[in-house]
């Protein structure tokens, strides 16, 4: 198979991969939405309530934010300090090490996440311990862990391997970093 042929299918399945955590991510606030408004109106309309409506959502949150997590990590809306990063040219030397250096960290962070997340969630899923109302394994309410940590090594490895470009968005827009003088003086010559 050709490089390109091997560039394109992990393109795809980075798309495909995004867009089944994007939907899980959705699946999981919306559930969460619906069980603690129903949990209220029936607790303050009807006086009663669900033995459940504590563990699944905090199940559900945890699902959301390790999801929403690696999807961040995929168009680089993690959080970053640029007062140094600004002050370097664009396309310049400073700027690309510094993007292959988050890339790396961002990396470390995935791999991290995968391996001891990984382990953890393995370990739980061979003790007995289960949550007490739902009897759901307590390993559940740690396999987003690794999940995330899968996809934010994949992202890395295709940002560090130069398959994905940085400036390749899935999810948001691009957006000027007014603080940067060097980004805002090329978007002023462009327009």
């Amino acid at each position: 198979m050709k490089a390109d042929g091997i560039r394109g299918m992990l393109v795809k399945v980075n798309h495909i991969t995004h867009r089944v955590m994007l939907l899980i991510a959705q699946i999981s606030i919306l559930a969460m939405i619906a069980i603690v408004t129903l949990t209220v109106v029936l607790r303050y309309c009807f006086n009663t309530g669900l033995s459940w409506a504590e563990e699944v959502p905090r199940l559900l949150v945890t699902v959301f934010a390790f999801m929403s997590c690696a999807i961040g990590v995929r168009d680089h809306m993690h959080v970053a300090v640029n007062a140094f990063y600004n002050t370097r040219r664009i396309g310049g030397r400073a700027r690309r090490f510094m993007d292959v250096l988050v890339d790396a960290v961002v990396l470390i962070c995935g791999l991290f996440m995968l391996i001891s997340g990984g382990q953890r969630t393995i370990k739980l899923f061979g003790l007995p311990g289960v949550l007490p109302i739902t009897g759901i394994s307590t390993a559940w309410q740690y396999l987003p862990i690794p999940v995330a940590g899968f996809v934010m090594t994949f992202d890395s490895v295709l940002f560090l391997l130069g398959i994905v470009p940085r400036g390749e968005l899935l999810y948001s827009e691009a957006e000027i970093d007014y603080t940067d003088r060097a980004a805002v003086a090329a978007a002023q010559k462009e327009d």
